[in-house]
């Protein structure tokens, strides 16, 4: 029994390490291309930022009957 667990851990470290390892590199190579990026555009960053905390656009209304361009958008004339 020790043998079989001591060979599943080798295989998960073997397994598991590169994997951490390289998604690591990964996510720390797109925070360095988002602080440069963050650093040669600062007022975009700002317009993003502003952007995400605005609210959405309010739904558009329907005309009433009495609108003045309503005949054309019902296909009367």
């Amino acid at each position: 029994m020790p043998d079989l667990l001591e060979k599943t851990f080798g295989f998960a470290l073997i397994l598991l390490l590169p994997l951490v390892v390289i998604g690591g590199a990964l996510v720390t190579l797109f925070a360095v291309g988002a602080l440069f990026d963050a650093l040669d555009h600062p007022k975009e960053v700002r317009g993003r930022i502003e952007a995400a905390f605005q609210r959405p656009p309010r739904p558009s209304r329907m005309a009433g009957p009495d609108h003045y361009y309503q005949p054309y958008w019902s296909g009367r004339s």
